[in-house]
């Protein structure tokens, strides 16, 4: 689906990143956990804001993290239609940092989300609903990390 797509009233576009940081022992992946439901970071775009920036943003506001590091382009990986059309996009990115801070929603007058991990891609792939499993099949292919990489 395309933005336009999105735009026209077919849905709504959320976009995140896939965020990745390189250890000794392989590659770790950021979820972050609202209630008992796990994801990437990711969030609305808004009206006229390039997905991409949207995606940033929403990194930097539901994490802290502000190094990311687009090693493989602008590849990112689409869900299929979910709840009332909304459709999710999902960037690739690397980042140095390994502190996490969980952002205050202003709207909610606390962060979004209750917990945050930097998980392997089994525990990764144990907490996620089969949509976003997808994403992270993706992102562990594209990224290399799959390979050992």
């Amino acid at each position: 689906m395309s933005v336009e797509g999105v735009a026209s009233g077919s849905g709504v576009l959320s976009a995140g990143v896939v965020v990745i940081r390189q250890t000794p022992t392989g590659c770790r992946y950021l979820l972050l956990r609202a209630y008992r439901y796990w994801d990437f970071p990711k969030g609305e775009v808004g009206s006229g804001e390039d997905p991409l920036e949207a995606a940033c943003r929403e990194v930097r506001e539901e994490t802290g993290i502000t190094v990311l590091e687009f090693r493989w382009g602008e590849v990112y990986m689409e869900t299929p239609p979910y709840g009332r059309g909304k459709v999710a996009r999902y960037y690739l990115a690397a980042t140095p940092q390994e502190a996490v801070v969980l952002g205050v929603n202003p709207e909610l007058g606390r962060p979004e989300h209750h917990e945050y991990r930097w998980l392997d891609y089994a525990a990764a792939r144990r907490l996620l609903v089969p949509r976003v499993q997808a994403v992270l099949d993706w992102a562990h292919r594209t990224s290399g990390c799959a390979a050992g990489g």
